[in-house]
């Protein structure tokens, strides 16, 4: 089938953004090697629906190389970079998908790259899961299971096993310690501010910035903002993480109270209409939004949309709302995902842990899905540590053993 991009010429740029990643991932790099000579996915159909720029490209590649009948698609409109795309399909991948897509692009782009009949899937926020159980059921009984990226596609999945609509097992790879501790704090943390550094190229030191949700997200981007210099509050609804926030040395109110006086606001909870209104009404002149949370429904665009009394672009990625005070908000990537919409997405160093323990996972649901029954499966724990090993070892870095005498020691214990 043929692949749908928007322009091939692009590919030469995007193999040089590829091969700048696989530079800088030696945990990939070491498991190209072994599908190289292995071929673990020989005759299997892969599809790929992750953000599609350099570092997804390299995962779909290794697919590929373990010999994977490999199709790619994007997993948010904005985030897909057509000099990739290009890049891929020049090295003989088919891959659907281009930047800007309407609705129904993005769509139809999902459909033609499930065209394929997929044995695995790999998933970045549940759309391809939703399409297959709704629109694709066709397609279930090729269906052997699959590995889900993000917080909000492993939230879907476990609302629909506890429904028990869930029609194929898939491992919650953002569960794993060497990724929510990694790419969710650290990833997050640093790819959310080059998108809105980048965009604005406006100082951060010194401002009110309001982090709402302090999971392991909201945790990265607070902890980054604190080291730019600015005055961090964080908004949530757990009391739980509204303490952890305040012993953290963050300032914790409501969202009601933060619009007052924020001047970056960041959305990262997962949920819909944490700004709304509301609170456009009581910002200063020039505050910024933008939203970190997979779905572009954390900041209530609508709303804005619908109270403002003018609307004009003020920079690439910066649409200016202005309110009947006169004042002008503005926002960022239309309300998307910052750090891909207006970025490249988490550095290369992180991804190569998080995309190794997609690869790993992927391998262990071929070898054992038809025992896995239709669940959500946690990434095994020998998997997580393999790929912490991995990194240390790739840094250079030798940690301690424990003796026979002190695994006895601690073995009495547990007993």
């Amino acid at each position: 089938m043929k692949s749908v991009i928007r322009d091939i010429s692009l590919a030469d740029k995007g193999k040089q953004k590829i091969e700048w990643v696989r530079k800088n991932m030696p945990l990939l790099r070491s498991l190209e090697d072994e599908f190289r000579e292995t071929k673990p996915f020989d005759g299997v159909r892969v599809v790929v629906s992750v953000h599609l720029e350099a570092k997804t490209a390299y995962l779909a590649k290794l697919f590929a190389i373990g010999g994977g009948e490999v199709s790619v698609t994007g997993s948010n409109p904005l985030s897909t970079q057509d000099d990739v795309a290009a890049g891929l399909v020049a090295d003989g991948l088919d891959v659907y998908a281009w930047y800007n897509s309407t609705k129904e692009e993005y769509e139809e782009h999902l459909n033609l790259a499930l065209g394929y009949k997929p044995n695995i899937i790999i998933d970045d926020g549940g759309d391809l899961v939703n399409l297959l159980h709704t629109k694709r059921k066709e397609l279930l009984p090729h269906i052997m299971g699959g590995c889900e990226e993000t917080t909000t596609g492993v939230l879907r999945l476990k609302a629909m096993e506890k429904e028990g609509v869930l029609k194929f097992p898939m491992v919650a790879v953002n569960n794993a310690n060497c990724k929510y501790l990694f790419d969710n704090r650290y990833g997050t943390g640093q790819s959310v501010w080059d998108g809105i550094n980048r965009t604005t190229n406006l100082i951060v030191a010194g401002k009110n910035v309001v982090v709402a949700g302090y999971g392991w997200c909201g945790k990265g981007i607070a902890m980054r903002a604190k080291g730019f210099g600015a005055s961090v509050i964080v908004t949530e609804v757990d009391p739980i993480k509204a303490a952890e926030a305040v012993m953290d040395g963050f300032k914790v109110m409501k969202m009601s109270d933060a619009a007052k006086v924020g001047d970056f606001f960041i959305t990262v909870t997962g949920c819909r209409d944490v700004i709304t209104a509301e609170h456009f009404n009581l910002m200063k002149d020039g505050a910024i939004l933008c939203n970190a949370g997979h779905f572009d429904v954390e900041v209530s665009v609508e709303e804005l949309e619908k109270i403002a009394v003018e609307k004009q672009t003020q920079r690439h990625n910066i649409t200016g709302y202005k309110m009947e005070n006169g004042r002008w908000i503005n926002l960022l990537a239309e309300g998307r995902l910052v750090n891909l919409a207006a970025g490249d997405g988490h550095p290369a160093e992180i991804m190569d842990m998080s995309f190794a323990l997609q690869a790993l996972s992927a391998q262990y649901m071929l070898k054992n899905y038809s025992k896995l029954g239709n669940k959500v499966i946690d990434v095994p724990a020998d998997l997580d540590k393999m790929v912490a090993t991995m990194k240390l070892k790739s840094w250079g870095v030798k940690i301690d053993k424990l003796s026979k005498e002190q695994k006895n020691y601690l073995n009495s214990w547990a007993e």
